[in-house]
């Protein structure tokens, strides 16, 4: 499966830029899929429903499923968080899956990056960054494009990923 990240700092724009990615690329015909990391505690059940009573219980993986979607939380209990290929493994095969986080690894990426924060860049530091999209001009050693230049951002990763 082709991977392409997303990665900045706090309120950079990243979830943003990907959400447009996601608009762009499947209004191009491309199946996308997207794994998002949290460096928080965070839940998507509610407690009192069922599904969440099943979790409180003890059980290890919670499948709640209907007509329109289904949806399967596993509980670590302590083990370590998986790895960002441990999870690709588990999405069915798409065109391209879009990661926001995961910095850290060895995927190709793109930073988003916004001046009013005050942040500085990941990309010297990091070669698998491998362009910039930033709501103000700068150079430097990789593309920088305009933050909200979806389309142009959208052809680059494509283009990347040999699609």
């Amino acid at each position: 499966m082709r991977v392409y990240g997303v990665v900045g700092w706090k309120n950079a724009g990243k979830t943003g830029l990907m959400e447009r990615l996601v608009t762009e690329i499947t209004g191009r015909g491309f199946s996308v899929s997207t794994v998002k990391h949290a460096h928080h505690s965070f839940d998507v059940d509610h407690p009192g429903k069922d599904s969440h009573r099943h979790r409180v219980a003890g059980a290890r993986e919670v499948l709640l499923a209907s007509r329109n979607r289904f949806a399967l939380m596993h509980e670590l209990h302590g083990e370590d968080e998986p790895t960002l290929d441990a999870l690709l493994a588990k999405l069915t095969p798409v065109d391209l899956v879009l990661v926001e986080g995961y910095k850290r690894d060895g995927h190709a990426k793109v930073e988003a990056h916004r001046a009013e924060t005050g942040n500085a860049l990941i990309a010297p530091e990091d070669p698998t960054i491998k362009a910039i999209a930033s709501d103000t001009p700068m150079t430097l050693d990789r593309p920088v494009f305009d933050l909200n230049d979806t389309s142009t951002i959208a052809d680059f990763i494509l283009a990347e990923v040999g699609l």
